[in-house]
């Protein structure tokens, strides 16, 4: 039984870093790359939030049932993109069992010019917050025996976290104002996405992912991602030492040419975007992986099995090369929609 066990994680994980090797696979993996706090989940392990986004074990538990439960073979943790947020210094709300995590406070907000200094980011930035409680949640989920599925590190992304520290109204007009100022943020911000990113690769995550967004087109623009973001995002990848995956919502066809010159492993992209086929086209161009990109406002948590799968095939036809959702899942998405995924892309391989 244990050498059995042994194997599906050895394939399970071969399989993933392939595919983010550009080597591609003939079986693509069915999984999660954004956050995934279903309430059936918790409900059937007996690991809730808030609790589970404050105790390792909670965290490791629910985190597991993505696999055990909902047949996910690449599974996602943690549940909000507010950690590093909450270790700079954000006021967080620490949401409810159906809401997640979020930030009500912004420590430099109207001030981070005179204040710029206290944004000073050395390794003792992992020893607060809620950064152990991920750390040890990576080891917990590593020396788990019984766990064949690889581990994504979620990280909230530089333009997130500095506008979780800075307010988004100011963040976002100062990148026309005073984008001397963005840049100089974003910078700090890209060193506590470093050393985070690369403590959780440490302590045993496959991968991590940067959710970033406020770097989409639609809250920033195209224009002031080149000008502002798109070497800090080079700089981040290729500090990162370990598979690292971007995702930016909303319809980033027109940055992707951009993001696929930064150097990330892969890209995760939402429903929204225009052209999936070229998407893959142009990425794999460059033998880079795509990540997507079931529905998750609609299809996911609104719709039938049959019609997840129907959406999950399109996905598959396309090239896709890991088959899942394309943002966030709602906490309310329904099991039974998750367990089409995998049962979509069995029937797609049969």
């Amino acid at each position: 039984m244990g050498n059995s066990i042994t194997q599906e994680k050895d394939v399970l994980r071969k399989r993933f870093n392939d595919i983010l090797k550009g080597k591609g696979t003939d079986i693509p993996p069915v999984g999660t790359v954004t956050t995934s706090p279903v309430l059936e989940l918790m409900d059937i392990i007996g690991a809730e939030r808030p609790e589970a986004d404050r105790v390792p074990e909670k965290m490791a538990q629910l985190t597991s049932s993505l696999h055990s439960v909902s047949k996910f073979e690449i599974i996602r943790f943690p549940f909000d993109v507010t950690v590093l947020a909450e270790a700079l210094g954000c006021g967080i709300d620490p949401g409810t069992k159906a809401r997640t995590p979020a930030v009500v406070s912004h420590p430099f907000k109207d001030r981070f010019k005179e204040q710029a200094d206290m944004l000073d980011v050395h390794e003792e930035l992992l020893d607060k917050g809620r950064i152990p409680v991920v750390l040890r949640t990576c080891e917990i989920l590593r020396e788990n025996k019984e766990l064949n599925a690889p581990i994504v590190a979620g990280i909230e992304g530089p333009a997130d976290l500095a506008a979780s520290i800075c307010g988004i109204k100011p963040f976002l007009k100062w990148t026309i104002k005073k984008p001397e100022l963005v840049t100089a943020i974003v910078n700090r911000c890209v060193d506590a996405c470093i050393l985070y990113a690369n403590a959780c690769l440490d302590h045993g995550a496959d991968a991590v992912v940067i959710a970033d967004a406020t770097s989409s087109p639609d809250m920033m623009g195209p224009d002031a991602f080149r000008k502002l973001m798109k070497n800090e995002y080079s700089r981040l990848a290729d500090s990162i030492q370990g598979n690292c995956i971007s995702h930016i919502c909303g319809r980033t066809d027109n940055i992707i040419p951009d993001l696929l010159d930064c150097g990330f492993n892969a890209l995760s992209i939402e429903e929204n975007v225009g052209d999936l086929r070229h998407i893959i086209a142009q990425a794999h161009e460059e033998n880079i992986a795509v990540i997507g990109n079931i529905s998750t406002s609609d299809t996911l948590i609104n719709k039938s099995a049959a019609e997840v799968k129907s959406e999950a095939r399109k996905c598959l036809e396309s090239g896709i090369d890991i088959l899942a959702p394309g943002c966030g899942i709602a906490p309310e998405t329904p099991l039974r929609n998750l367990l089409a995924m995998a049962e979509a892309r069995d029937e797609y391989i049969s």
